[in-house]
């Protein structure tokens, strides 16, 4: 479990000020959005002043089996945090193994080591602090207030800066629209990327096994929020060969959510972006994190107003709501289906054109060529660097 390294004692000065933009959430959709906004200026030609806030340091609290396809590491220049790639998907029910060759390759890699070259393509100041809610366009923190014309929540799924905050949104699990995930984390090797549709092992969801260099990533999702997932994971570990430690879990986001509200932008769990079925939810903070920070970097340079740029993010989010629903279909359909014919159309899906038509349909929801090259910052840190605000 991460341990929170907030400052204390005579380091934890008040926070206080002015920006010009307020990024909540350092993970995957925070980073993205503050790479898009690397050396951005205000109308007056001035440096704008960048905020990033997070309860934990950049790259300390790692929630997800991090894999993702390698032309996303690739387009963002993160090869350096690369640990293992697959061409094959390893699926296996109760009535056999299939092996599903895929049309471009999945790859897991280091958390910290991404976090910091992600966090290294921008120049925004960052500081620890746990952030409370928000009153207009000031930010509340277990540090002090600070406040910003443009906001971005990039927090999860309890949308923290929604007007109200996450109780008036009534999105409590177990009766939000969240998946559950738990992992552990032993050390090994392994070549396969596998999956395993049993409800032996869960009766809505999938086991999976992630090997990443010289550890493996072995966990169990949960359609359902109301089925516990330890005992299982713990099962799944064992009958692997492999031993049930360093745990991380996380509730998982399975339905599209507004992206703007409130003069608030949304990017990554907060709006919903993780994609049902698959519980891939990177590669979309990370599509969905760069739109909304190229339209905050519009609003900053005085090329279009704050409701502008919110106006476009949002439906730019909201155009991607029927691919959302198709999958969430898929994932409400899949638990109901015989366990045998389920098998059968696993099966199938180890023929190649079949294949390649549909994975390239899915990479095309969140494609790589979005990312772009990255902005010139101001300044360009070395990983590890990390700007810090004044105090």
């Amino acid at each position: 479990m991460a341990k929170r390294r907030t400052k204390r004692g005579e380091l934890r000065t008040e926070l206080t000020g002015d920006y010009d933009v307020l990024i909540c959430g350092a993970s995957f959709a925070g980073l993205a959005v503050a790479r898009e906004l690397a050396g951005v200026t205000r109308a007056d030609g001035s440096p704008a002043r960048v905020l990033m806030l997070d309860r934990y340091e950049i790259g300390e609290r790692q929630t997800s089996a991090c894999g993702i396809p390698t032309s996303w590491l690739e387009a963002l220049d993160l090869m350096g945090s690369h640990r293992q790639s697959f061409s094959e998907l390893v699926v296996t029910t109760p009535h056999g193994t299939s092996r599903w060759p895929l049309p471009w390759t999945f790859s897991t890699f280091d958390y910290p080591e991404l976090c910091e070259l992600l966090f290294a393509q921008g120049d925004c100041e960052f500081e620890t602090a746990k952030v409370d809610g928000r009153s207009g366009d000031t930010v509340h923190t277990d540090r002090g207030d600070l406040s910003a014309p443009l906001i971005v929540d990039a927090l999860g799924w309890r949308r923290m800066l929604a007007r109200g905050g996450p109780a008036a949104a009534g999105f409590q699990p177990p009766d939000a629209p969240l998946s559950r995930g738990l992992e552990v984390h032993p050390h090994g090797q392994g070549s396969d990327l596998a999956i395993w549709i049993d409800r032996e092992i869960v009766p809505a969801g999938y086991g999976w096994s992630f090997p990443a260099g010289k550890e493996l990533r072995i966990g169990v999702g949960s359609f359902d929020p109301r089925f516990h997932v330890k005992d299982n994971t713990v099962k799944l570990a064992e009958d692997l060969g492999s031993e049930p430690v360093r745990y991380q879990g996380n509730w998982i986001p399975h339905k599209l959510r507004p992206a703007v509200e409130d003069g608030v932008f949304f990017a990554g769990d907060s709006a919903g972006h993780c994609l049902p079925l698959t519980a891939e939810g990177i590669r979309t903070a990370f599509y969905f994190g760069i739109a909304c920070g190229r339209e905050l970097r519009k609003a900053v340079t005085g090329e279009c107003t704050r409701d502008d740029a919110l106006g476009r993010y949002g439906a730019f989010s909201d155009s991607h709501e029927w691919k959302y629903r198709w999958i969430l279909r898929a994932q409400h359909a899949v638990p109901k289906v015989w366990p045998r014919v389920l098998h059968r159309v696993v099966g199938t899906m180890e023929r190649r054109r079949l294949v390649e038509w549909s994975f390239g349909h899915y990479l095309r929801i969140a494609p790589p060529e979005f990312a772009g090259p990255a902005p010139a910052p101001q300044v360009r840190r070395g990983a590890g660097a990390g700007g810090r605000a004044a105090a």
